[in-house]
């Protein structure tokens, strides 16, 4: 089962007993993040574990070519089955895949495996060596770079299997649905994962924005990740899992079980009811879209009734090729295939956003100590406008003649200057469209009337927003409380960009994760936001849980939530005001 309980929670890991369970066990509590709707109730099954690290043996002179030749064959059959996955996945989890298959083919990493293997390293021993060399540096690198770790782990894990000869540690065979457990779980295998036998996932490590955290939102299986001692579940016990407020019942007992299912048959009757146009009860309009990464999520979204699209990352096109950009006609025909999708639709398309965990060759800088706090998103396109114009001169090619409401945001604007600048550059390729900026540093929400003078509207991504705030990597378990969308810091944020886009009659979004949160939704609208986007699983049970409630009851939820000091105070003050108490 895979239905929508309530909302998501981002506290810590804690245990309590509860009750008996059928088998005379003592039902216990943990508690780690909710970062996917639904409720699954199944036995543990583990993820296979790590590859074996090969034996240090010397190989003579004469073979070393050879093996060279068989670490070269490796890596691109890893880098090819890499992009295989993510052609069949699509969506989020391509562009995902494509730049773990982008890590594998990385020179200066090959250059190293050479390097070791020409003075007496076998293939996989120079492979496990140079990987973990290229590891340590990714993890002094500042926390931006750090949370890539896992990615490059799973990369390395992969090549070393194939030179081994032995399957790829991975999702256990099983005939019948279960939960699976991993200390993390790599884009590859979560891409992937069979939402008819793999119930729900539970996860040591990882955050609310972590790769495997959008993808689980992508393919509706409920996750909870952050839960220490995750990996201590025994294997076969039952348990249930609560992807929404992050709690999972070890030993559920019958009583649990049937509260649990109540409440999501409940969920599931109130989502089939509530169809249309998003809506408070007192009929609020309050536009629902969606995030999207390309012309492969196109279907959900017109499947899960979005009113259009909030956030078209375009950041797909350019993995194919990390040296060079696209070209204005490839990005032309990928562009009007989403367009086309939406007549009389609103379609946000957010420029190229570059750099920290999306570097691209030819266009962000290779040596940057902290690369989250250098030269990303709008910065990379200023100091390479020729790559700016030929996208927004395409995306004027692609909207012509067609009825849809197309309008362009940069990513990362941090003030007037910034957003200046992408409003003449809109012009001058021609866009007769709005533009907009993403408020994703504090600065641009605490400034957010000055930069309103340039633009149109204004869209709130809440992850780096909070990243930024409050200098926590979205990539790290460890901070994940400081990732929470419901910190009243962050709402704060919010508010003051709500209010500033009222005062200038202009619009303000929010296309971050926190849109996705049923309850939290609410609270967005009583801060004034004019629209939300979010995943397209994610769309019904928005819509069904804005339309219980009028707009009055979300503006003092609203208010409630952010009179409290922390984030689950926050998110118990707004629920208590919703439901009466």
């Amino acid at each position: 089962m895979a239905v929508v309980m309530t909302a998501p929670t981002t506290t810590t890991a804690a245990a309590g007993p509860a009750a008996l369970s059928e088998t005379g066990e003592m039902e216990t509590t943990l508690r780690g993040v909710g970062v996917s709707h639904g409720v699954a109730i199944g036995e543990v099954r583990h993820m296979g574990t790590a590859v074996l690290e090969p034996p240090a043996k010397q190989i003579p002179a004469e073979d070393a070519e050879r093996e060279q030749g068989r670490a070269r064959q490796a890596v691109e059959a890893v880098a090819a089955d890499l992009m295989a996955r993510g052609n069949l996945a699509g969506g989020e989890a391509q562009a995902v895949l494509e730049a773990q298959a982008m890590m594998a083919q990385d020179p200066e990493l090959m250059a190293d495996v050479e390097r070791r293997i020409a003075v007496g390293s076998t293939a996989e021993r120079a492979v496990y060596d140079a990987f973990a060399a290229y590891r340590d540096l990714l993890a002094g690198a500042g926390e931006y770079l750090a949370g890539r770790v896992a990615d490059l782990d799973d990369v390395r894990n992969r090549i070393v299997a194939r030179l081994l000869g032995v399957p790829m540690p991975g999702v256990p065979d099983s005939d019948e649905p279960y939960v699976l457990v991993a200390r993390d779980l790599a884009p590859a295998d979560t891409a992937l994962l069979d939402p008819t036998l793999v119930l729900g996932f539970v996860t040591e490590e990882g955050g609310p924005t972590s790769h495997s955290a959008i993808l689980a939102r992508a393919l509706g299986v409920p996750a909870v990740v952050a839960l220490p001692g995750a990996g201590e579940l025994a294997e076969g016990t039952m348990i249930a899992v609560d992807g929404s407020t992050g709690e999972i019942f070890v030993n559920p007992s019958d009583q649990k079980k049937a509260q649990l299912e109540a409440a999501a048959a409940e969920r599931k009757a109130a989502l089939a009811a509530s169809t249309g146009p998003g809506a408070t009860s007192d009929g609020h309009k309050v536009p629902l879209l969606a995030n999207i990464g390309g012309p492969a999520d196109v279907a959900a979204a017109v499947e899960a009734g979005a009113e259009g699209v909030g956030l078209f990352r375009t950041e797909f096109l350019f993995l194919d090729d990390d040296k060079k950009a696209p070209a204005e006609a490839k990005q032309v025909e990928a562009y009007r295939q989403v367009l086309e999708a939406f007549p009389e639709g609103r379609v946000v398309v957010r420029v190229l956003d570059a750099g920290a965990d999306k570097p691209l060759d030819f266009l962000t800088p290779a040596d940057e100590p902290n690369p989250a706090l250098g030269v990303r998103g709008l910065r990379s396109l200023l100091d390479h406008p020729e790559v700016l114009r030929t996208q927004l001169t395409a995306l004027a090619k692609a909207a012509e003649g067609l009825p849809v409401y197309l309008e362009v945001m940069a990513p990362m604007v941090a003030d007037r200057i910034d957003a200046k600048a992408f409003a003449d550059a809109c012009r001058e390729a021609g866009l007769q469209v709005k533009f907009g900026a993403m408020v994703e540093i504090p600065s641009a929400a605490l400034r957010a009337r000055s930069i309103l003078q340039e633009v149109e509207f204004l869209s709130l991504g809440t992850n780096d927003l909070a990243q930024y705030t409050f200098a926590a990597d979205r990539q790290v378990g460890a901070v994940s409380r400081l990732q929470d969308p419901w910190q009243p810091a962050l709402l704060d944020l919010v508010a003051l960009s709500a209010e500033a886009a009222k005062a200038e009659g202009k619009s303000c979004g929010v296309c971050g994760e926190a849109a996705s949160d049923p309850l939290l939704a609410c609270v967005l609208t009583g801060l004034g936001v004019t629209s939300l986007s979010m995943g397209a699983a994610s769309i019904p049970y928005v819509r069904a849980t804005l339309a219980k409630y009028t707009l009055a009851q979300c503006e003092r939820a609203a208010a409630a939530a952010r009179a409290a000091d922390t984030a689950e105070d926050a998110r118990n003050a707004a629920r208590a005001v919703l439901s009466g108490e």
